[in-house]
């Protein structure tokens, strides 16, 4: 799998990508730190608004980037996005008021919503090998999950010799060593895109995602995935102090448990994808986490609290589940649109999945403080369960990547059915078939 890392290019933003998650790492740690200071007990309100904040950032302002940013060079794309946020990063030693926390975290979220579909949508382009880009995809699993393990680590033995205050400074550190690293790298020459109205390239990603069925069951995955996760990330903390009365130390081998299930899978997933489909490992991921999570959560609805080592077990094993549903839909991504098209519909997939957790963390927190650890592992593996079967219902197996259609309302010498793919008739072809201008609905009867 590291092998990919011998392509300079990629290298170097995959750097740029693991030195900006440090950073991030490192701001996590520290907001709360800030907002334990500024508003003491009521600590966890300011969080969970900066936190809802950084979500809707992700939600609404990533198509609106994507859509300004349209033909720009990505490479200063990246860089000025970069820049946003370790200035951004700079002011945060500075602030005494809650709502300067809310107007820098929406700053630095909104050029990171600028940023990540921007990046995302670049790596296809160096690394157009489908077996390399899986790859990349479980590299890049594998750097989110080592920095949420890495990442208070650092931050706690810097604490013992620094303020926190210092932290801000190591994550503005993290974005300018990302921009420095973005700046030396060489980008591909990427066709410039056609000219469209803003609402054209405001909506163009999710018309995509609309219109095409592996994207429509990705957008269910998506739901699972952040049914699951939502669990783990939101109830961790209080399942392990209260339930089991751990330490903090507890709480961080549950959430490492967690995390090292994801970085397994995501080690072994590039030779499994050589072997079966992306649908069959994503819904297969999908049905075990919440079957898991709906089983741990019927023992616990009849008050029974679960061994410490099953705890551990399980959310090793959801862990793996996780990463199987969302590791591969990087590859479903990149055959789904033509590379003019791809920063669109990334941008799409950013909103719509950060769409599901707005919904997820919120539900989770809720329901275990009114019902408890058993209900809320049931609702919201139910919650999973009716997402799989949209998904599988959106999504049918045995699709096609090379499909014969029509198109009728073209002229027989058009040059789109004169120079792609294989011609069957005056108005027929068949090619990798992709929602763009001339293919605005998906053939369903080939």
């Amino acid at each position: 799998m590291f092998d990919v890392l011998s392509n300079r290019t990629y290298a170097r933003l995959f750097s740029a990508q693991v030195v900006a998650l440090l950073g991030t790492g490192l701001l996590t740690v520290a907001l709360g730190l800030a907002a334990y200071e500024i508003a003491g007990a009521a600590a966890s309100v300011v969080l969970g608004v900066a936190l809802t904040i950084k979500m809707i950032a992700y939600v609404g302002f990533s198509p609106i980037a994507s859509a300004l940013i349209s033909g720009l060079d990505r490479k200063k794309v990246l860089i000025s996005a970069d820049l946003v946020r370790a200035g951004a990063a700079l002011f945060l030693p500075f602030i005494d008021a809650a709502w300067q926390i809310y107007v820098l975290v929406f700053v630095l979220q909104a050029a990171s919503a600028t940023f990540t579909p921007a990046f995302q949508a670049t790596i296809p382009e160096i690394l157009p090998k489908e077996e390399d880009y899986t790859k990349a995809l479980s590299l890049s699993r594998l750097a989110y999950d080592l920095e949420n393990i890495i990442s208070p680590v650092a931050a706690g033995l810097l604490l013992i010799v620094i303020s926190y205050n210092w932290l801000f400074a190591g994550t503005a550190l993290g974005f300018l060593a990302s921009t420095l690293l973005v700046l030396m790298t060489s980008f591909p020459v990427i066709a410039a895109a056609k000219s469209r109205s803003f609402a054209d390239r405001l909506t163009r990603g999710s018309r995509i995602f609309a219109a095409t069925p592996r994207l429509r069951g990705l957008f269910f995955l998506n739901l699972a995935a952040a049914s699951i996760g939502a669990v783990v990330i939101v109830n961790t903390v209080v399942i392990v102090r209260f339930l089991y009365g751990g330490s903090e130390s507890d709480v961080a081998v549950a959430l490492a448990a967690f995390g090292c299930g994801s970085m397994i899978s995501a080690l072994s997933l590039p030779r499994l994808l050589d072997r079966v489909t992306d649908r069959l490992v994503m819904i297969a991921g999908a049905l075990l986490g919440a079957g898991t999570f709906m089983a741990l959560g019927t023992y616990a609805a009849f008050g029974q609290v679960p061994p410490w080592q099953v705890l551990l077990s399980v959310w090793l094993f959801v862990g793996l589940c996780y990463s199987a549903i969302l590791t591969p839909s990087g590859r479903l991504l990149r055959r789904s649109a033509h590379a003019e098209d791809r920063p669109a519909l990334f941008a799409a997939q950013f909103a719509l999945s950060h769409a599901c957790w707005l919904v997820t963390y919120p539900l989770s927190g809720f329901l275990f403080e009114a019902f408890g650890m058993g209900v809320t592992m049931l609702i919201l593996s139910a919650l999973a369960g009716f997402a799989i079967v949209a998904g599988l219902l959106f999504w049918p197996g045995g699709e096609p990547e090379i499909i014969e259609h029509s198109h009728e309302d073209l002229p027989a010498d058009h040059p789109h059915l004169r120079e792609t793919g294989v011609r069957t008739g005056a108005h027929r072809h068949r090619h990798a078939f992709v929602i763009d201008d001339e293919h605005r609905v998906w053939p369903t009867h080939g």
